[in-house]
């Protein structure tokens, strides 16, 4: 649940009920009204409202999905009453959970496929959470062991990472080593990971497909020089993988690219099932190499609704439908339906950015060819207009495309990002290349800066 801020005149505001009720009645919008309305009145004043809010399938800043079979809707629909932790009376919701996370332990190459360590989570930001405790109790019970302090934990990632982390450093009291983007090196890479690790290291988090322009770090590389630091030096440090988005990728577009349980050293992975997983929000998943990179001090034997259960998550009741789900798109689409799903998500990514490096003004950072993500910038010369003129002219059009800076060492660019997702076709994309080109041909044509507030940061929209 988010935290608004509110000035107290918004707390007057009446909503008005539709005008063939009702003209003469109002409710107040931020308190319990006296007097409630029917079921159908508040559909149609709750819908009615929700006009203003921009078109999921247009929104192209977003990795979440926003399109899913009728049928898919029809199912989760029928299943949001099972409280997926009540594993006692509803068993079979409990079962389709453990065939979810063995499904993925096979997808991720784990050496215990069959009979796999994880669990389902609201998100990935829950996932990562659950998989940074567990790094940060084994780092503490080896350092116990040697005799060592524990209060100075730290965790080496790239300042790409998804916000999550950061909070996780934050909650739980460990130090982010965030390294810095330099030049054109976007993410991170395993020279700099190993130059940030110490004893006080409790792991590294390397990230198969950056928010900010989609590319995967290269973790196999980075798990080498960690095996290097360690047989040097003796200081081991295990290795994270965020795959929130290509965890649902690599497996189909890039088969054969080592970055999963197929590395020793990797020993949790989380991942989202509604992004490529092709679910609706939310539901997560975390998994880890064995019964023994999951502390067994993290898992709780709850008393709970009848029967004993094992849990480990940060979260407790919530609806079995996006679990059950996640298991209804494994067995639509299989291995091949998923390759399809993101072949031809990854086909229209690649037209986009073709598309928009052709128009001119534009220089891409990434094409696509990792996650279906790519950012692009204006040229230099370019001096008239900024990405955030371009990103507002798209939005009258309806197009969603966010702008924004990079983080720390690289705030001199400021980019924009498309997100190709299941639902945006060909078609559309030649739409959102026609109706860019008549954007960029407006702004290209003026004489003079475009018109834009002193604090250029203040219009970004977007934040990780």
């Amino acid at each position: 649940m988010g935290l608004i801020e509110q000035g107290s005149h918004r707390h007057s505001h009446k909503c008005v009920v539709p005008i063939h009720h009702d003209p003469q009645y109002q409710m107040p919008c931020h308190k319990l009204p006296d007097h409630g309305v029917s079921a159908s009145v508040a559909y149609e004043l709750i819908s009615s409202s929700l006009l203003l809010d921009g078109q999921a399938r247009l929104n192209l800043a977003t990795f979440v999905t926003t399109w899913m079979p009728s049928i898919a809707a029809k199912l989760m629909a029928e299943t949001a009453n099972k409280n997926i932790i009540d594993k006692d009376e509803y068993p079979q919701t409990a079962e389709i959970e453990a065939r979810c996370v063995n499904i993925l332990a096979d997808l991720w190459n784990s050496p215990e496929s069959e009979d796999a360590t994880g669990c389902s989570t609201t998100g990935s930001s829950e996932a990562a959470m659950l998989s940074g405790l567990a790094l940060k109790w084994r780092w503490r019970e080896r350092m116990r062991k040697a005799g060592k302090p524990t209060d100075r934990p730290n965790l080496v990632t790239g300042s790409n990472v998804q916000v999550c982390w950061e909070k996780f450093c934050r909650y739980w009291d460990v130090e982010p080593k965030l390294v810095p983007m330099e030049g054109n090196r976007y993410h991170l890479d395993a020279e700099q990971a190993v130059a940030h690790c110490d004893e006080n290291t409790i792991g590294v988090v390397a990230v198969l497909g950056s928010t900010f322009d989609g590319s995967y770090e290269p973790v196999k590389e980075i798990a080498e020089a960690l095996d290097k630091l360690e047989s040097d030096t003796g200081l081991h440090v295990p290795l994270h993988v965020d795959a929130a988005s290509g965890g649902f990728v690599a497996p189909f577009m890039q088969p054969d690219l080592e970055w999963d349980f197929r590395i020793p050293r990797v020993q949790s992975i989380n991942a989202s099932g509604h992004k490529y997983g092709l679910v609706y929000p939310g539901v997560g998943w975390a998994l880890w190499r064995d019964k023994e990179a999951l502390p067994k001090d993290l898992v709780f034997d709850v008393n709970y609704l009848g029967g004993h259960m094992p849990t480990f998550s940060l979260n407790f009741s919530r609806p079995g439908s996006e679990v059950i789900a996640q298991y209804f798109m494994f067995a639509m689409l299989g291995r091949e339906g998923y390759h399809r799903v993101i072949q031809n998500a990854q086909d229209v990514a690649l037209q986009l950015s073709k598309g928009i490096a052709e128009l001119g003004p534009y220089e891409l950072l990434t094409e696509g060819k990792d996650l279906p993500v790519f950012a692009f910038t204006l040229k230099p010369e370019i001096t008239n207009y900024s990405v955030y003129d371009v990103s507002d002219r798209l939005r009258q059009n309806g197009w969603l495309v966010p702008a924004y800076t990079f983080p720390e060492n690289r705030q001199d660019l400021s980019v924009l990002r498309i997100v190709v997702r299941a639902g945006m076709n060909h078609d559309m994309a030649e739409l959102l290349l026609e109706q860019l080109g008549e954007q960029t041909q407006f702004l290209q044509s003026l004489n003079a800066p475009f018109p834009s507030p002193a604090d250029e940061a203040s219009r970004q929209a977007f934040a990780h």
